[in-house]
């Protein structure tokens, strides 16, 4: 919401590199590669940049935004849907994106259970009434095991061109490094947080004592909340209006894991046959097709074919052969491969997952390719 004002304003006497937004959702973003939270909520989520950032961190599973104004987060909420690609390579994580329409002075289920809350620029656009219920709904029902508020810091504003009062219009207060100091420690104390304050964009050289133009308070939760004791206390009556959710393809789903384990498959008996019918292409130009000499060089020939795919020793059983133009592939060879192994866990998994997608041999033990064309499917 201050983006464009806060841009405006760093082209005089400050210019922040890179921009102060972006400097504050990469703390943001440096927390959460800290601390791995699971389930991380913003409140004030804007038009979603940072929910859009946070989901490309791979500890996050659940990301949930909240503001009170829907038709900005309708406007933007197509950044947080599934790309082409991520149906086509599932994450191994799982992934929910939910962004809900209402208010910070409000109480609803739907907010419990998260690692973290992040709250930037958000608190100096409340009214006086909402500020008072606002530590209450994240500090004491909400309980995450770390909260993030970000708020101008009113003694930089001297710095910065064209403020006279506030930064932005819609501000309704902005405190100073002590105001802001003194209502983040009564909070702390209150609801058995403990808090640390840094943060962003310096001031220059010389003027250290005005301190960052965005400070910043990280409360981390002093006790750990029993479920039992959580729960009783807890409100079950939603008050907050779904706007929009997404769930990730992820590999915890059968269905995507099926598909990756088939692909897997099948590309991994396409390169292992190449490479023998290369090994077997190599012995007859070195023998002339003599196949005596042929068939002596053969096990040489296929351990050296063996290492080169994987450094692996393979046991007889697991050799791929060639009977006329049909090259057979033991599941067992493409289980022994690392990603197929990781899959699929289990050999009993490999064959549940395949049969019916690939092609078999009659005892259903190998895979079957024809010789004849390079890039048949199975």
């Amino acid at each position: 919401m201050d983006k464009n004002s806060e841009e405006e304003q760093s082209t005089g006497i400050i210019k922040f590199t890179p921009p102060l937004y972006k400097q504050r959702y990469e703390f943001v973003k440096d927390l959460v590669g800290k601390y791995k939270p699971k389930k991380v909520a913003d409140l004030g989520c804007a038009d979603c940049t940072l929910l859009w950032m946070l989901k490309f961190c791979s500890c996050v599973e659940v990301l949930a935004g909240l503001d009170i104004c829907a038709s900005v987060m309708k406007e933007n909420m197509h950044r947080l849907s599934p790309l082409p690609g991520d149906y086509l390579q599932p994450s191994e994580r799982s992934l929910t994106v939910t962004l809900h329409h209402g208010s910070v002075a409000h109480k609803d289920p739907c907010m419990l259970g998260f690692d973290l809350v992040t709250c930037i620029e958000l608190i100096e656009h409340l009214e006086e009434s909402e500020l008072n219920k606002f530590p209450e709904v994240v500090f004491g029902f909400m309980s995450p095991s770390i909260v993030v508020i970000s708020t101008p810091n009113s003694e930089f504003n001297t710095l910065l061109p064209g403020v006279t009062l506030f930064r932005h219009p819609d501000h309704k207060f902005e405190w100073n490094q002590s105001q802001f100091q003194s209502w983040a420690l009564e909070t702390a104390r209150r609801y058995d947080y403990s808090v640390e304050f840094t943060g962003v964009g310096r001031p220059p050289t010389g003027m250290e004592n005005v301190g960052f133009c965005t400070q910043i308070g990280v409360f981390a939760r002093n006790y750990l909340e029993t479920t039992e004791s959580a729960q009783s206390e807890k409100p079950t009556e939603a008050v907050y209006k779904t706007v929009f959710k997404a769930v990730y393809p992820s590999l915890k789903d059968e269905k995507y894991l099926q598909n990756a384990v088939v692909s897997e498959v099948i590309f991994t008996a396409q390169i292992i046959k190449q490479s023998l019918l290369d090994c077997l292409m190599s012995e007859h130009e070195e023998y002339n097709d003599d196949p005596t000499e042929r068939k002596s060089k053969f096990q040489p020939s296929m351990k050296r074919f063996s290492e080169d795919l994987g450094n692996r020793v393979v046991e007889k059983s697991m050799e791929p052969f060639v009977n006329g133009n049909v090259v057979y592939i033991p599941l067992t060879t493409i289980f022994s491969f690392p990603k197929v192994n990781r899959l699929c866990g289990t050999f009993e998994k490999l064959c549940k997952f395949i049969a019916g997608k690939v092609t078999l041999s009659s005892d259903g033990s190998a895979v079957v390719l024809n010789t004849e064309h390079k890039n048949e499917e199975i």
